[in-house]
């Protein structure tokens, strides 16, 4: 690394966000499988382009086919997957950008780092808290199934656990919201927050 030297842009990260007329920041979606992470982040970048805002939506699934596809679902696997998202995000937040990521992201210690990226205000973890079973009955992908048979094994929230953020900045529960009602309450936060107007 000794030889490995940073350069800077003369193009500043506020001028790239100035010019979108927008400030940067990340929504960081995270929950058990199912909880809505995924469905609610596309719902809200629809919301935000329509307005004219300029995003960029990283999910789960979709990174582990390129990014991250050497990686598996061990705990050291899951840490670098969260590490490689982080600094990607702040890539995108750097650009001027709001970026919008969906990870289960089960360590408070993985989320912690990616906070620590960014600026203070620029990181909005939001907790999709939509309980275990209603995550499990709907078991959009049929992971929980396979959890309990044995055929999946480290999944979160069966047999490797989720520790819950304690203070979120937004806590949404898609089994008493809908996803209009939660997108809504993102919008609220963005504005009250000045992140958007």
């Amino acid at each position: 690394m000794s030889n490995i030297v940073w350069h800077n842009h003369k193009v500043t990260r506020a001028e790239r966000a100035s010019n979108k007329n927008q400030k940067p920041c990340l929504l960081w979606f995270t929950g058990l499988s199912g909880s809505g992470k995924s469905t609610v982040a596309n719902a809200l970048d629809v919301a935000l382009h329509e307005r004219g805002y300029h995003t960029f939506l990283l999910d789960g699934d979709n990174v582990r086919h390129a990014l991250c596809k050497d990686l598996g679902f061990t705990d050291s696997d899951r840490i670098e997957n969260i590490r490689r998202i982080g600094e990607v995000s702040k890539l995108f937040a750097d650009a001027g950008l709001i970026v919008l990521s969906a990870f289960i992201s089960p360590f408070t210690s993985d989320r912690r780092l990616v906070r620590n990226l960014f600026p203070a205000g620029e990181f909005i973890e939001v907790f999709m808290d939509t309980p275990l079973d209603t995550c499990e009955q709907r078991d959009p992908k049929g992971l929980y199934e396979k959890a309990r048979a044995g055929e999946i094994r480290d999944f979160t929230g069966i047999d490797s656990p989720y520790e819950a953020p304690e203070r979120p900045e937004l806590r949404l529960d898609t089994s008493s919201m809908s996803v209009d009602e939660c997108v809504n309450a993102l919008i609220d936060f963005l504005i009250g927050n000045q992140l958007i107007r």
